[in-house]
């Protein structure tokens, strides 16, 4: 009964990153299922509305499953207390904890146990009505980003076609306010995605939107603007950049997605040297001025790339996130951690 009431605690109250067990096992478990759902899906669009049920439906799982263990937990106490059979201490619990009275013990000590449950049963409701204004209002301010940066980049969108439209309709002096703005937002997406954790797994309103593609896009451009484009420095971009991959870091740390914390410049990235070089011929064919030297334009957007590469591309895969150049496109496969288990247990065992 205190470790449910102390997972409660942890996933609607306390405001910072902490993984609950509670949590965690219903997650996986309800997300088991919905793999299976989404894998037998003809397309993208048919696996995200399976998986955009995935978060609601676990949130109310998860609450069912903090009542069924209260109400046992509680059952216990009853049945230690010598109020009966199990059976009629699971009756008197159920009973107390919705407060429908049709069952109650006998005795002073019992009646404060009652007293007690019912007080913890309207708590847990109390939690979760308050906990929904809150992630919907988090996800709704993540989405309103999400959307203006498809009409700048296009869908699916891309680094290159941020710049090129910056470039024809508005000009490269409003493209530097767009790095403070993105710098708020990914601070309130790590904020808000690390104390309110099921918010990662809700989807946008369109199949082609992800908050992960989102933020990869935005530090692409970033990058790609900073290393290539032949215009001043300005640090709001590299703090973009920073606050971006930090954020980005977080996240993947609460989901235990692993990842490299100190990578060196010069180690290895998904994108390959003739991607870069061909977003750099569409950005030359849109009369973008560039950098003359492209090799250590490609040196330097590789070492920021490097800070983020690996946690993007997991973070695609562990949301299911669309198709997005640079980024799901080369995602690694997510796995289950029940079916990675299956696997290697399977391998162990001789032929």
């Amino acid at each position: 009964m205190l470790l449910t009431l102390r997972s409660a605690i942890q996933t609607f109250i306390l405001p910072r990153a902490v993984s609950d067990r509670i949590a965690r096992f219903v997650f996986l478990t309800v997300r088991a299922g919905f793999d299976l759902r989404a894998a037998r899906a003809a397309s993208y669009e048919g696996r995200d509305a399976v998986m955009a049920l995935f978060a609601p439906l676990a949130l109310v799982l998860l609450t069912a499953t903090w009542l069924v263990l209260v109400i046992c937990g509680y059952a216990l106490i009853y049945w230690g207390l010598g109020t009966g059979s199990v059976g009629d201490a699971l009756t008197i619990s159920g009973s107390s904890m919705f407060t429908l009275g049709f069952a109650t013990p006998h005795g002073v000590g019992d009646d404060i146990v009652l007293f007690t449950q019912a007080g913890i049963g309207l708590l847990l409701a109390a939690l979760l009505v308050a906990y929904l204004p809150t992630i919907y209002g988090a996800w709704s301010r993540r989405e309103r980003a999400v959307a203006n940066l498809e009409v700048r980049a296009g869908s699916p969108p891309t680094a290159s076609e941020l710049i090129i439209r910056y470039s024809r309709i508005e000009g490269f002096e409003s493209i530097e306010s767009l790095w403070p703005a993105w710098e708020d937002w990914f601070l309130d997406v790590e904020e808000s995605h690390t104390s309110l954790a099921a918010l990662a797994f809700f989807r946008s309103p369109q199949p082609n939107r992800s908050w992960v593609t989102a933020a990869g896009v935005v530090l692409d451009s970033a990058a790609l603007f900073t290393t290539t484009v032949d215009v001043p420095r300005n640090p709001s971009r590299e703090l973009c950049l920073r606050a971006g991959y930090i954020a980005l870091r977080r996240i993947a740390g609460l989901f235990r997605i692993p990842f490299d914390p100190n990578p060196k410049p010069d180690d290895p990235i998904s994108i390959s040297r003739e991607e870069f070089y061909e977003a750099v011929q569409r950005l030359a064919e849109a009369n973008v001025k560039l950098k003359p030297d492209l090799e250590e334009a490609w040196r330097n957007f590789a070492g920021w790339r490097v800070n983020y590469d690996t946690v993007l591309l997991r973070l695609a895969a562990f949301t299911m996130a669309p198709y997005a150049p640079w980024i799901s496109d080369r995602s690694v496969r997510w796995e289950h951690p029940l079916l990675s288990m299956w696997r290697r247990r399977t391998l162990r065992r001789p032929r």
